[in-house]
């Protein structure tokens, strides 16, 4: 998984209320004790803070409530590669090509993107993007693009 991913489950974890050790954490999210330090290090970053216990029982607890979007684990095959292609659009800064359904399905529009962000909206996967025909910050849902082609990168 992603970092970003890793973190959300790590805070998803935490959010029970039940003090985890950094191995315990380290196994449920398959990386290194190291990686989960540096994960706790970056969510306090953003203003969440956890607990650290120290000791032999010790571990991280999450004192505080927060909300975090529950996450989606079915994801069907078709959005599953349109997710693929969206990050790997974020990673390397390149524009796409998408044909975006609309909501009632009776149109596709095809519109060039500049993806920035995968984001939850509402209870869906979609994506943050600079939209080059409506010229402003778009939010598209994953599930709604119909086709995805990558382009060239783009400056920021």
């Amino acid at each position: 998984m992603s970092k970003l991913s890793n973190i959300l489950m790590m805070l998803e974890y935490l959010t029970t209320g039940r003090k985890y050790s950094i191995k315990e954490l380290s196994e449920k999210l398959e990386v290194s004790p190291r990686m989960i330090r540096f994960y706790k290090d970056e969510i306090e970053k953003s203003g969440i803070y956890i607990d650290t216990i120290k000791g032999p029982y010790g571990g991280y607890v999450l004192n505080q409530k927060i909300g975090i979007p529950k996450r989606n684990q079915e994801i069907n095959v078709l959005n599953q590669m349109i997710l693929e292609k969206t990050q790997k659009a974020i990673q390397e800064k390149r524009k796409c090509i998408i044909e975006y359904q609309s909501k009632d399905a009776k149109e596709i529009t095809i519109r060039t993107i500049h993806p920035y962000e995968i984001i939850k909206l509402n209870s869906e996967w979609g994506v943050a993007a600079f939209c080059e025909l409506k010229q402003e910050i778009r939010h598209f849902y994953l599930n709604r693009i119909v086709k995805i082609d990558l382009l060239e990168k783009f400056d920021n």
